[in-house]
């Protein structure tokens, strides 16, 4: 056998509420899953024209608002989405199964497929006859009631034969798989849910997951997936760094209003590269030439460790046990000639002796590191070799992401194609799994049409001065000629530092100064003082003592520290970037605006003009408003209105120990013009805001003392509307890593959490508002993008990307049976396919209608400080996500603590990390609490 490395120790609502969506191992857990009652249709309580009628069925209910109407507003467009119609099963029965694996209880998703399989095909055939569906984990879905006697549970042996093949002389290994019957579920509860005459209680969710795992079985058996898509290796594209891309298929059965869907989209996976170890390890690390450069003690320990995080979890096979793949767990430090173990009857010999004398495999390379597998087995690199189809669950690599927009960009047309054939992959039709569970799917009729409407854009209004005082965008766009911002800010004094050689860029110097005044001077912007104080700067030094040194030589020459630090990176001065911002936000308080090098060398007026978005609201002054005639909702001064944004991100795969970060953005004026943000540590991967009463009760007083103090009005709001962002944990390519808990995802706060964000999140918000004595009517909306519906307009309606115009919307022939609910795709199109954003209303004291509430989120849309554009989503979600994007820098850049994505703790290391986080988390500066410092 082979030498194996030493074992080391490890350490209830107004229009909404309802009964809470079950996660669907809280059905598993079960024996019975209650049947849903008879259902007796009510009248029709409202109607537009042309479109289907909205009933309401007394026993059932929603987590979220039902749908009150549709909307009329905006021009009609049908459009094509990828979705295709899918049949209800027309079994009379699905039993549920839940799956038990005992000793050990948790293994890889591949590894469970691959037992199953055997389990169905090999081992006991009669009692799988037809083959059921599994979902790799613990549900198992059958057309019939298992043969497994009286009590509907049993016990299965499965063997997996020894690594070796033939020629292995250990009998196999044994696994016990344990089956129990939890539910029995009756189709007929979808087609009663998406007649909107049923809940969406635990039976309608576990049918969905049913059926989900129906269309799935046939090319997860024989492809690579993840979750809910797969991978083909037509058209790979290797991107360097031992990656290469693939294309894959996305699929997931989803509820509208009338009818399931299939909803079919192209996604991107992104893979180790295939074939020898050494060639893959020489990639990562840069080293083109010959293996030598992989030798023992030859590679720094600092390469070594990233080539390990890089490799850990790959498969391998080696040619002296075919057809046996292995873990890799740790690149070793020390090479084959120079490692060594005790062997019985032999005793200490290397490894690389080993396979000369006991595997007749003498070493080419002797000298170069070995792989440890999870075995402890340890395995000479040359030995190696990666099987193709191995999906990276890692983080996009920041070289790589250029080159996996490129991969995977596609126009409307181009991507509706791209679906077409995949469709032929899929080969629903010929699937014995979708036919024995009585389903079909109509993709000969192509992708389902619906009807859409193109909303009209709000009217924005700029300040005295300006050419025209109004403009109405048009495609989602507008620009700044001619245009005086509605409040400019001023500059005192400034300070210029340069983080380039002056032999480099002394000579762009007084180009610099003239084109940022040029650009003040043409958005209306005054500064006192057009002759900054300017320091060449050496980006290895202490950045912050540097910025303080250039402040106090300001207040001594001027009379006053500067207003604004503007700061010249070079290429690649992330880490010089990150240590402005924790200066200038967290520790003195002054605003920064950080330009590169490349691009303010000889920069047009364009390039200002856009600099100067961001420099006005940094300093307190606000860009453009909406005008009030064209967000009445938004602006009415009868009815003071504060939105809020919120949002969490959550660190990368496979870092343990890490936090996470929660964001909270809100207007303080009353045009829902001028934002201020609020931002909190939490443990890794939790959802929910726990710290949101504070944080909520923070913006809340903000917004009332700067309507008493500037804006001279008294009072809070008297509603709040607040936007939820959808983020759960991470997103590994186009698709959702698989949780704990199987729920129905969306995205972000999947369907499953809605209840959570009513129940913990919005008790958090009223009582902030309790705190500060206000009353205000709340409205809580979940927005997020990361879903798979794609819209395809006609070519004569297409704007000039080929995308839908901005401002369409859809709340019906895809939307929620029940609930209230719409897409939108606010902004214009640049490359590929647009992402519309899809709204959920899960609360609502306010009575919005559906077209106010999409109105609203329009407009939104289009105060977002930093473009000429309206954006994907409403401007407060937008910035609570720059906001926890922006986490690290309130951690010294001196400090200790390691925030690369890649660092990671186990065990009791991972709770003390928490608090060192939390504890080293250096609060906003008071100076830029009440400012737009995160644009």
């Amino acid at each position: 056998m082979p030498p194996r490395a030493a074992p080391t120790s490890t350490r209830g609502t107004p229009r909404g509420g309802g009964t809470p969506r079950g996660e669907i191992h809280e059905v598993a857990e079960r024996a019975q899953v209650e049947r849903a009652p008879q259902v007796v249709e009510s009248p029709v309580v409202g109607r537009v024209a042309g479109m289907p009628p909205i009933s309401q069925v007394s026993h059932v209910r929603t987590v979220g608002v039902q749908r009150p109407d549709f909307g009329t507003a905006g021009q009609a467009i049908d459009i094509t989405v990828n979705v295709y119609p899918i049949t209800v099963p027309n079994q009379s029965f699905i039993t549920m199964m839940l799956v038990r694996f005992i000793d050990p209880e948790t293994m890889p998703a591949r590894f469970n497929a691959m037992l199953i399989r055997r389990l169905q095909e090999s081992i006991a055939p009669d009692v799988f006859t037809p083959r059921a569906v599994y979902d790799n984990r613990k549900n198992l879905f059958a057309t019939r009631r298992l043969p497994l006697g009286d009590t509907d549970t049993a016990v299965f042996n499965v063997d997996i034969p020894r690594a070796g093949g033939g020629t292995s002389t250990r009998p196999p290994k044994l696994y016990k798989v344990r089956l129990t019957k939890v539910a029995q579920i009756n189709p007929e509860v979808l087609s009663r849910f998406i007649a909107g005459q049923n809940s969406q209680d635990n039976e309608v969710l576990t049918a969905l997951t049913a059926l989900n795992v129906v269309i799935r079985m046939d090319p997860t058996s024989k492809f690579p997936f993840n979750v809910r898509s797969f991978f083909t290796p037509d058209g790979r594209r290797a991107v360097g760094g031992g990656i290469e891309l693939w294309r894959g298929y996305f699929q997931s059965v989803r509820p509208t209003m009338d009818r399931l869907v299939v909803n079919v989209d192209i996604s991107t996976g992104m893979m180790f590269k295939p074939g020898p170890l050494i060639d893959l390890c020489l990639e990562v690390l840069g080293r083109p030439g010959g293996p030598n450069l992989l030798q023992g003690r030859s590679i720094p320990d600092r390469e070594r460790l990233r080539l390990q995080r890089f490799l850990a979890g790959v498969r391998i096979t080696t040619p002296h046990t075919p057809g046996a793949a292995r873990v890799l767990k740790k690149i070793t430090a020390e090479g084959a000639n120079t490692l060594t173990f005790e062997m019985r009857d032999v005793g200490t010999i290397t490894v690389a002796d080993y396979f000369r004398t006991q595997v007749n495999r003498p070493l080419r390379f002797p000298n170069l590191v070995c792989a440890e597998v999870g075995s402890g087995a340890l395995i000479p690199l040359e030995l190696c070799v990666v099987p193709e189809g191995q999906i990276m669950r890692r983080q996009v690599p920041p070289e790589i992401a250029p080159k996996m927009l490129e991969f995977s960009t596609m126009k409307p047309p181009q991507r509706f194609e791209s679906i077409k054939q995949g469709l032929e992959v899929l080969a629903y039709g010929q699937s014995e799994y979708i036919r024995q569970f009585g389903m079909s799917v109509d993709t000969a009729s192509g992708p389902l049409q619906v009807k859409a409407r193109v909303l009209n854009p709000p009217t924005l209004k700029y300040g005295p001065g300006s050419k025209q005082l109004t403009i109405t965008p048009r495609d989602g766009a507008w620009n700044m000629v001619d245009k005086r911002f509605f409040k400019p800010a001023d500059i005192r004094f400034w300070v210029i530092s340069i983080y380039e050689t002056e032999r480099r860029f002394g000579q762009h110097v007084q180009d610099l100064i003239n084109g940022f005044l040029d650009g003040c001077r043409s958005v209306g912007i005054r500064v006192q003082d057009p002759n900054p104080i300017v320091k060449f700067e050496n980006g290895q030094g202490r950045i912050g003592d540097q910025l303080r040194n250039a402040g106090m030589e300001c207040a001594r020459a001027k009379g006053a520290p500067p207003t604004l630090i503007v700061v010249v990176l070079p290429d690649g001065g992330n880490d010089i970037y990150t240590a402005v911002k924790h200066f200038g936000d967290c520790t003195m308080g002054v605003a920064t605006q950080c330009l590169k090098s490349s691009k303010c060398s000889r920069a047009k007026m364009q390039y200002w003009a856009n600099v100067m978005l961001k420099v006005n609201v940094k300093l307190g002054g606000i860009n453009t408003i909406p005008d009030q005639a064209s967000a009445a909702v938004l602006t009415d001064p009868n009815n003071p209105t504060m939105v809020m944004g919120a949002d969490v991100i959550h660190p990368a795969p496979g870092s343990e120990g890490r936090p996470s970060f929660t964001a909270l953005v809100g207007n303080v004026d009353s045009d829902t013009a001028k934002y201020i943000a609020a931002t909190r540590v939490q443990e890794g991967r939790q959802e929910m805001i726990e710290d949101l009463e504070e944080m909520s009760t923070n913006l809340l007083k903000s917004y009332i003392g700067y309507r008493q103090n500037v804006e001279k009005k008294a009072g809070g709001p008297k509603r709040i509307i607040f936007f939820r962002g959808k983020r759960i944990y991470f997103m590994v390519l186009d698709d959702i890593r698989y949780l704990k808990k199987n729920m129905t995802l969306v995205d972000g706060v999947s369907e499953g959490q809605f209840q959570q964000v009513l129940d913990q999140e919005l008790p958090r918000l009223k009582a902030a508002c309790e705190a500060v004595k206000i009353k205000p009517k709340i409205t809580l909306v979940v927005v997020g993008k990361r879903h798979h519906i794609r819209m395809n307009p006609p070519a004569a309606r297409a704007d000039r990307s080929g995308n839908c115009p901005a401002g369409t919307v859809i709340d019906q022939g895809i939307a929620h049976p029940l609930e209230f609910d719409y897409y939108l795709q606010s902004h214009g199109g640049l490359l590929g396919t647009s992402r519309s954003a899809h709204y959920s209303v899960v609360y609502d004291e306010n009575g919005f209608k559906a077209d106010s509430i999409q109105a609203l989120s329009f407009a939104l849309c289009h105060v977002y400080a930093r473009a000429t554009r309206s954006v994907s989503i409403p401007a407060p979600v937008y910035y609570a996500d720059i906001v926890c994007s922006r986490a690290k820098n309130h951690y010294d850049p001196m400090g200790n603590l390691n925030l690369s994505d890649s660092a990671t703790q186990t065990g009791s290391q991972a709770g003390n990390m928490l608090d060192a986080f939390k504890n080293a988390y250096k609060p906003l500066h008071a100076n830029q609490s009440k400012l737009m410092y995160f644009s």
